[in-house]
């Protein structure tokens, strides 16, 4: 398993990730276990949580995947094998969601963030994180595929980047944190965490947990050249697009039990004629490649040296070892440009 730095900190992570939204509703506490013994028999020793999980998030089953993960960590005795990431929940953005987590207390201030820390804590049965996020921006923001900024002249309720950095830094001098990132984060957040932690000397974000795949380039416009030059590290989610990259639901084909056929049935940033159509596009040059479509899209993803880690979210012990496979592929000359050539044409088509 290849490792790389996670940004600017001394932790090494696996290249690829254990992402772990699923578990709670399409895995159950036995699948979880499953999949975290094989992807430590593979060599993978990221594996990323949140509060929230799993997606989406519901009274009933909220915090589920932390304690899936917690289990596994009493039973296996690895956490000194592992490393282990979680995040806070942002504020929402609609009446009543997120309403079932401290009543819908999630703003990043001094409270909220120690409440979140000692429950995830809790829930995961250890006495510290290795990687400590928040899932999106307090203030308001486009985020999770929204293209237009959404403009606000009056955001007075938003906890300053300051005030959310000053926690974070107790909570690492505390012990209960090694490092800090962000997740769904903008060029604008990044330079304003950056600047915080220089001018009050607290700890500098070592990670930023955004999507990026084939179909989603964006990281590249602006927040590629953070990763370059102050070494912050891109976890990249959804490198496979809710799984969209694989092929299963082109010409509106809907596998059973798949995620767009349980958890997902009204929610898909990934679904769009152009997405469709760049998808259709990868599919048939993973072919000509005699590779798999996730191997193909996988292999793109890591190859670029902003990108630490590629997080897999994966059902199947199948689903992983395929992702796996993708850390023999090495994209020659002409399949990188092959993948520009359709990029050009359908740029960026679900960010």
């Amino acid at each position: 398993m290849i490792k790389r730095p996670l940004g600017h900190s001394d932790i090494q992570v696996s290249v690829l990730g254990l992402g772990s939204m699923t578990w709670g509703h399409q895995n159950s506490e036995s699948d979880a276990h499953r999949q975290l013994d094989a992807a430590l028999a593979a060599g993978i020793n990221l594996i990323d949580s949140a509060e929230m999980y799993p997606t989406p998030t519901q009274a009933e089953t909220w915090g589920s995947t932390e304690r899936f993960i917690g289990s596994w960590l009493a039973k296996s005795g690895r956490r000194a094998e592992v490393v282990l990431a979680s995040k806070i929940i942002g504020p929402a953005r609609q009446p009543g969601a997120g309403a079932h987590i401290r009543e819908g207390r999630t703003r990043h201030d001094r409270a909220n963030i120690v409440a979140a820390l000692d429950g995830s804590l809790k829930r995961l049965q250890t006495d510290y994180l290795d990687l400590y996020q928040l899932h999106w921006p307090d203030r308001t923001t486009n985020i999770f595929g929204q293209r237009e900024y959404p403009y606000v002249a009056d955001d007075r309720e938003t906890v300053s980047i300051a005030e959310t950095l000053q926690v974070l830094a107790e909570q690492v001098a505390a012990g209960k944190i090694r490092h800090i990132g962000v997740s769904n984060e903008t060029p604008w957040g990044v330079a304003e965490f950056l600047r915080q932690a220089r001018e009050q000397n607290l700890p500098r974000i070592v990670s930023i947990q955004n999507p990026y795949s084939l179909l989603n380039r964006l990281y590249e416009g602006g927040l590629s050249e953070f990763s370059q030059r102050d070494n912050i590290g891109l976890l990249a989610y959804s490198p496979l697009a809710f799984g969209a990259l694989t092929g299963k639901y082109l010409n509106g084909a809907l596998p059973q039990g798949s995620r767009l056929s349980s958890v997902y049935r009204t929610f898909n940033r990934y679904d769009s004629p152009g997405a469709h159509q760049a998808i259709g596009a990868y599919v048939a040059l993973a072919q000509e490649l005699g590779i798999s479509p996730a191997q193909l899209a996988l292999a793109y993803v890591i190859s670029k040296p902003f990108v630490s880690s590629a997080l897999t979210g994966q059902t199947s012990l199948a689903q992983l070892a395929d992702n796996l496979g993708a850390l023999e592929v090495r994209l020659d000359s002409e399949a990188l440009a092959r993948i520009e050539q359709i990029h050009r044409q359908i740029p960026n088509p679900a960010p």
